[in-house]
């Protein structure tokens, strides 16, 4: 690794926690020559640290101008959440019927260390171990591509302060939505599992929206969403049957 990749590395995430922190807020514009005056190093690494923030979502870059921190829109909600159901909501029906018993166990572990981090008031802990029973879950898939994307989507809003936890909803209720679907792929009960996966992330998504915009109208979404995820196979008759044989001796 090189000086001038140090200090890249150095200055990206001294802005990535700036942005994230909100001491540099949304809508807000910097020029790279005074960036580098203040983080005393030469405007060569800014770029290339701007750059890969443009990268993660979190600036724009404005020519002739610098950076215009971006923030998170009502849109953008929508757009990530359209595309996590896509995803999500089919791994959970796939879990469900193909999960075997280490696999149950693992997502009934990270379930209980969520509840654990629920009690101890550890919201980075807890917020961890959502994201690792979300992982968890798309590993039954065996395609890692899935829980990158999926990971990426979370980080696109998230990064930018896009959370519901102790904002508009408690742990305690985020746990409550991920107990049944736990309980669901366990059971081998697929379609309960991709309902139950769908609920969750139109509820997160329209929460976030209305942290966004208390005013937003959020019904033709909802009902958009629930068209296109209920006319897949994954809650056709065919693909909603509680159980295969050979996934009835698990627990």
């Amino acid at each position: 690794m090189t000086a001038r990749t140090t200090t890249a590395e150095r200055v990206f995430a001294r802005l990535r926690e700036e942005i994230l922190t909100g001491r540099m807020a949304p809508g807000s514009q910097h020029s790279i020559y005074r960036l580098a005056d203040e983080l005393e190093v030469s405007r060569t690494p800014v770029r290339e640290a701007v750059l890969r923030l443009a990268d993660a979502g979190l600036v724009t870059v404005e020519r002739n101008r610098g950076l215009r921190v971006r923030g998170v829109t009502v849109q953008d909600v929508l757009e990530v959440f359209d595309l996590r159901l896509l995803l999500e909501v089919p791994a959970a029906a796939f879990a469900a019927r193909h999960a075997d018993a280490d696999q149950c166990a693992a997502l009934q572990g990270h379930l209980a260390a969520m509840e654990q981090a629920a009690r101890d008031g550890d919201e980075q802990a807890f917020d961890g171990h959502d994201r690792a029973l979300h992982a968890a879950l798309h590993a039954v898939s065996g395609n890692s591509r899935l829980g990158e994307e999926v990971l990426a989507l979370r980080a696109s809003i998230q990064a930018r302060g896009a959370v519901t936890l102790h904002r508009s909803r408690g742990a305690q209720e985020i746990l409550e939505e991920h107990t049944p679907i736990v309980e669901a792929v366990v059971a081998g009960d697929v379609r309960s599992a991709a309902v139950l996966m769908r609920d969750h992330l139109v509820h997160t998504a329209e929460l976030l929206a209305r942290q966004l915009d208390p005013e937003v109208d959020v019904a033709a979404w909802r009902t958009r969403t629930a068209s296109f995820v209920v006319s897949s196979m994954l809650l056709s008759d065919d693909i909603s049957r509680s159980s295969d044989p050979g996934r009835q001796e698990r627990t």
